[in-house]
């Protein structure tokens, strides 16, 4: 007799069932979560294998990289006197300024403004009756009259602005064309002079062919002194040769994986002494070469040359002239030999007798047979260790100069040829990261304002060339004007005093007539201690403040009659007080954002009144308008700083990137009131400054 279950046994089965499948189940995620980090482990092994195969693979390559560029530079060397013997012979034609000039090209100007045509002025609607029709026909002639006479008013404006730029551009023309004509006239004053033999026009003559050499490497020195025997026809110079350091010590590198560092191998102490040695042969010959290829006057019947490196003695321990080299070379025996072909150590000792130091990295000096000192007239240096007068320069002296700082700034910088170089007197390359990039600089030897239209041709050959940056750099200084021009675009201007502080600061020489200051480190003038007027402590400030976070340029103009009273009275980034320092910036407290000090009773007589203006800052918020620029005040201090009153200035609007703020205008009794401004301005703080006379071209 069978009994029947109650279905617990069931009821345990399938329980004990389901806890094994949860268990399987737990072990096939245990499973798959092992792979997985296998795999994960895989993978992350070998991207960390590729990651250092690649990185020893970069790191290998900068090693052959730096070889190469080793093996490159003494390439350089051993080819120098072959380079130079294949390069054009120095002229005095190419000392000549072409006569050409950027043609005129007013742009939007040269577009007259297009006047309404009548037929598109057809009455709107007219209705059913004839009054109603002959109104909307009086509607639609008064709307064509209206615009017709605005056309009128725009094309004539466009004429005034057009003869106005035209007239510009004339004076420009004509000041550009003089001055070329003026150097032309002195090139061919010199060119006279060399035929007479004149002894000042050869050494000159042939110290310009002698900076013109393209061919010296970079680093090399290019100081000379010379004299001319008119009596022998002998030019007698000394001439700089590299030190021993211009030989690589190095002579390859290789990447140690198991150090993760570069291992460079030495020269050959033979090796590198023989190079040397050999570098100031060619240096010699090459220096005669190119003197005696320059002589298309006939004037040279021989050159003595002594070559010298600027060192410290090893007996003295002062610095001094060392002479490593000798020669004195006729025409005659140097015009015979094929220097392409000669060893260059056995032609200087043998072909031509002169005097080779046997161990010049040890500072075995020779005797030089005549030196320039010897010869009885004037001796002429350039590049010596005396501050060189920048405005007394020679020409191509002085842009080697300018390109010697910028290389001395880190930069490889080489001049340009005096014909078809663009406008472009040093090609320089930034090889920094980012901010790096290809140089355009143009060296302008003035004594008097560089002129705005010369900012503005080097803008158009930065556009032209495809240039990162533009650098403009002057014996004289920059006005308003051309800062203004210059603000926001990819040009730096450097005047007189900013360039003799940058020289000195990279150990290079050079001085302003009788010697100038350097500027401030920040290229703006600063105010000394004596910088101050005789208001008696009587003046106030001018603090501006607004909300938002556009940045701002605030400026001041001294005006009489609505116009700038001269570019001096243009207080701004670049020119942070005027002549008499009556109106001049200050460092703002908050909270205001800038302020201005004036001294209200002691400006000029002739100014009426004190403009204040506003303008995006281009630099810091390119993309910016003045819709950002609201609740702005002016806060009126006296010298004790106490708030005497707050003057609103209006809100500026979208799309416009400079506004007047106000005017403080002088009455006839001699007080002064506030006139609130908002004229605004869709061409930056260019277009305002022209409404007051200030010339940007």
């Amino acid at each position: 007799m069978s009994r029947r279950s109650d279905g617990l046994i069931g009821v345990w089965a399938e329980m004990q069932r389901q806890q094994q499948r949860q268990v399987e189940a737990q072990a096939r995620q245990q499973r798959e979560y092992e792979r997985q980090q296998r795999a994960y482990q895989r993978e992350l092994a070998r991207s960390q294998r590729e990651q250092q195969a690649a990185y020893r693979q970069q790191r290998e390559a900068d090693a052959r990289r730096r070889t190469a560029e080793l093996d490159a530079r003494v390439e350089v060397l051993r080819a120098l006197l072959v380079t130079g013997c294949r390069a054009p012979a120095f002229r005095a034609a190419t000392l000549m300024r072409a006569e050409q000039l950027e043609p005129f090209s007013p742009g939007a100007l040269a577009t007259p403004v297009r006047m309404p045509d009548p037929n598109q002025y057809q009455a709107q609607g007219g209705g059913w009756t004839a009054g109603r029709r002959a109104q909307a026909q009086a509607e639609a002639r008064a709307r064509f009259e209206r615009d017709w006479h605005a056309a009128q008013a725009a094309e004539a404006q466009r004429q005034r602005q057009l003869s106005e730029y035209r007239r510009q551009y004339d004076r420009w023309a004509a000041a550009q064309l003089a001055e070329i004509r003026r150097h032309n006239a002195g090139v061919a004053g010199m060119t006279d002079a060399l035929r007479d033999k004149d002894p000042e026009a050869v050494v000159q003559y042939f110290s310009a062919a002698l900076y013109s050499c393209a061919v010296w490497p970079e680093g090399f020195p290019r100081q000379v002194a010379a004299a001319y025997d008119a009596a022998a026809r002998q030019l007698v110079l000394d001439w700089e040769l590299p030190r021993y350091d211009v030989v690589p010590e190095a002579k390859s590198v290789r990447y140690q994986p198991s150090t993760d560092q570069d291992k460079e191998t030495s020269r050959p102490v033979t090796q590198r002494r023989a190079l040397y040695r050999n570098v100031l042969a060619q240096c010699v010959l090459l220096v005669l070469h190119d003197l005696f290829a320059a002589d298309e006057f006939g004037v040279l019947e021989s050159v003595a040359l002594n070559g010298f490196v600027d060192d410290h003695d090893p007996v003295t321990g002062r610095r001094t002239h060392i002479f490593l080299a000798t020669v004195m070379a006729p025409r005659s025996v140097l015009m015979e030999l094929h220097l392409e072909q000669v060893n260059p150590t056995d032609c200087l000792v043998d072909g031509l007798r002169g005097q080779l130091s046997a161990r010049p990295d040890d500072h075995a000096a020779v005797r030089p047979s005549r030196s320039p000192s010897d010869v009885g007239n004037g001796v002429v240096t350039h590049g010596s260790d005396e501050e060189p007068d920048l405005y007394e320069m020679d020409p191509i002296a002085f842009e080697s100069l300018v390109a010697d700082l910028f290389r001395a700034m880190g930069m490889r910088a080489v001049t340009t040829r005096r014909s078809n170089d663009g406008g472009v007197d040093v090609d320089a390359l930034d090889p920094t990261p980012i901010r790096g990039g290809k140089i355009v600089v143009q060296v302008k030897r003035y004594r008097n304002t560089v002129p705005p239209t010369a900012v503005r041709d080097l803008y158009g050959t930065v556009q032209d060339v495809g240039a990162n940056k533009g650098v403009l750099v002057t014996t004289s200084g920059f006005g308003p004007g051309a800062h203004t021009f210059a603000n926001g675009k990819p040009l730096e201007l450097v005047s007189g005093r900013e360039l003799v502080d940058l020289l000195h600061r990279h150990g290079l020489r050079g001085r302003l007539g009788d010697g100038a200051q350097p500027a401030s480190p920040t290229g703006r003038a600063t105010p000394d201690a004596g910088d101050r007027t005789d208001d008696g402590g009587d003046h106030n400030v001018l603090g501006l403040s607004w909300a938002g976070n556009v940045a701002l340029d605030v400026c001041a103009l001294v005006c009489g009659g609505g116009r700038v009273l001269s570019d001096d009275h243009f207080v701004f980034f670049n020119n942070p007080r005027t002549p008499d320092g009556t109106v001049r910036a200050l460092t703002a407290t908050a909270p205001d954002k800038t302020a201005i000090r004036v001294a209200f009773d002691a400006l000029p007589a002739q100014a009426d009144r004190l403009v204040l203006v506003a303008a995006v800052d281009p630099v810091v918020n390119p993309e910016a308008d003045l819709s950002g620029f609201t609740d702005a005040a002016i806060r009126l201090l006296d010298p004790a700083m106490t708030e005497l009153d707050r003057l609103d200035v209006a809100d500026g609007r979208s799309g416009e990137t400079a506004l007047v703020l106000g005017s403080f205008r002088r009455r006839a009794g001699g007080d002064w009131d506030f006139v609130g401004g908002g004229k605004g301005y869709t061409g930056g703080l260019e277009a305002l400054v022209r409404d007051f006379g200030i010339d940007v071209a």
